[in-house]
């Protein structure tokens, strides 16, 4: 046998035995240094919805498990998706008391068609909404309005939004959780959640002046006020130029919504 293979077959040995005692104590130290986790985690994770979502503040429901099983100072109603069934469910476990959640869904506040929106430019880039808004706040000539490229419909961990013929986002109404996964990835703020028994609401997310808010969009709010001035509950207000609706006094008060009449550029709708 010549000295060049004796040399690699011991070299190959070396190396075998460095493995054998690196994989040993590596055994050892994992059953040494071994955690034992608490059984009712994995209880706690079957009850959640698996979504991911990362609602609740954790990274996805695993940890959100362990948190709310380990630490007392996390509370067991912070899985959005899952609502008040499952805040209820993840109470009994871990024996805290969840307080009551507003369940909320998804709202788009555009209403402006992609294919007849006014124009800046013609976007031939990534199809992405994250992408086309760094070129120059996105081709559309109203900068707030949704671009229409879908990248809230890619990221709803529950599929519960798709593109409608219009070129604009639809929220199903029976799949969105409220998550907020759509509302956090918008780079245009165009969405919003609102509690699931929402009357009307502006469909609208610009906040120029009426005259170049009308401009850029048809049907944009144009901040005249006559809603405000029209609502006898105090539910509507001007805030840089855009109507804002307290839902909450609409959904509790009002029955005969006037706002939706008499908004000479019909931004303000029933909501679906």
């Amino acid at each position: 046998m010549s000295a060049s293979i004796i040399t690699v077959i011991s070299i190959i040995a070396v190396m075998g035995l460095v493995g054998l005692f690196f994989g040993l104590v590596l055994a050892i130290a994992n059953k040494k240094l071994a955690v034992e986790l608490n059984p009712l985690i994995h209880v706690v994770e079957d009850v959640l919805p698996k979504g991911q979502c990362g609602a609740c503040g954790f990274a996805g429901c695993q940890a959100y498990a362990e948190a709310v099983v380990s630490d007392p100072d996390v509370a067991p109603n912070l899985c959005i998706p899952g609502k008040e069934a499952v805040a209820k469910k993840v109470s009994e476990l871990t024996g805290k008391v969840a307080k009551e959640v507003e369940p909320k869904i998804a709202y788009i506040k555009c209403n402006n068609p992609i294919n007849i929106a006014p124009k800046k430019y013609q976007y031939s880039g990534i199809q992405d909404c994250i992408a086309m808004n760094l070129l120059h706040e996105g081709s559309k000539s109203c900068k707030y309005g949704c671009v229409g490229l879908g990248t809230c419909v890619r990221n709803c961990p529950f599929n519960a939004i798709e593109m409608g013929e219009n070129g604009l986002p639809k929220i199903n109404k029976l799949r969105c959780t409220g998550c907020g996964k759509c509302e956090n990835v918008c780079p245009k703020n165009v969405i919003e959640l609102i509690p699931v028994n929402t009357k009307v609401n502006v469909v609208c997310n610009s906040i120029e002046r009426g005259a170049k808010a009308r401009k850029d969009c048809h049907i944009a709010c144009i901040g005249c006020g006559i809603c405000v001035k029209t609502c006898p509950h105090g539910a509507v207000k001007i805030v840089d130029n855009l109507s804002v609706m307290d839902k909450h006094i609409c959904m509790e008060v009002c029955s005969d919504p006037v706002c939706i009449d008499k908004c000479p550029t019909k931004t303000i709708e029933y909501v679906k």
